[in-house]
């Protein structure tokens, strides 16, 4: 099958290099809401245009796309967005990846190379499991979270939607991270962690929270791969804060 990546970034030459080496699809080209990189190339790929030429899709015999973008809240709005329209959405899984028999794997899902996931383990549309990570027996990742480079999940735990796991935190068995929450660096997680609150640390602690979330339509990404084209967000954007702590978005 044909399809196109959503996201011409790193995490675009990435999801791209998945899919060159799991030989299940060709990549017919990149999209790209910055209509300035129509026709350039990422690692000898086309960037086709930005999402006004999704009428086209079909007409070029493309037959799916992968939403291939950092921020979890967008990414999540552009997979409704091209559902909606009809479009496929297909997953991304390397080869070197290990997934076991019993566990279920949703629709726009990345899971990079040398991840591990565990039996029973349910992993929700526009997830990411990024490279070498551990997601342990029964544990859930909800729709667009991102689980980063290097973490480890013990058993039975929850990550809910749009959560942001950071690089090599560890999340001992049986706890639940908010949703939208973020996990920082290198954390170690020891007890729940609130939705829309950030914690960092070994233990972790709470060093921002929130009661109140930005809706997707709210938030702007701070590069321009992920800047919402007009035709899928119209209301007014505005710039997203700075994280407490750097965050990897890979």
């Amino acid at each position: 099958m044909k399809v196109v990546i959503v996201g011409a970034g790193g995490h675009g030459r990435v999801v791209l290099d998945i899919l060159r080496n799991n030989h299940q699809f060709h990549v017919a080209g990149f999209i790209d809401a910055n209509p300035d990189l129509k026709d350039q190339l990422r690692d000898g790929v086309k960037i086709l245009g930005d999402f006004s030429i999704l009428p086209q899709l079909s007409e070029m015999g493309i037959g799916g796309a992968i939403v291939a973008i950092g921020d979890n809240r967008i990414r999540k709005v552009y997979a409704e967005e091209l559902s909606q329209k009809g479009i496929s959405l297909v997953s991304a899984i390397h080869p070197s990846a290990s997934i076991a028999t019993t566990a279920r794997i949703g629709k726009n899902v990345v899971i990079a190379a040398g991840a591990h996931v565990c039996t029973h383990v349910t992993v929700e549309d526009s997830a990411i499991l990024n490279t070498g990570c551990i997601i342990d027996h029964e544990s859930t990742i909800y729709q667009a979270a991102h689980i980063c480079p290097g973490v480890k999940l013990a058993g039975h735990v929850k990550v809910r939607e749009s959560a942001f796991v950071g690089i090599g935190a560890t999340i001992i068995q049986g706890i639940t991270i908010g949703e939208s929450a973020v996990v920082g660096a290198g954390t170690v997680v020891l007890a729940d962690v609130p939705a829309f609150s950030t914690v960092v640390g070994v233990p972790a602690r709470v060093v921002k929270s929130s009661h109140i979330p930005q809706a997707a339509e709210d938030i702007k990404p701070s590069t321009a791969d992920l800047e919402p084209a007009k035709s899928l967000i119209s209301r007014p954007q505005r710039r997203r804060p700075e994280p407490v702590i750097p965050a990897y978005t890979g």
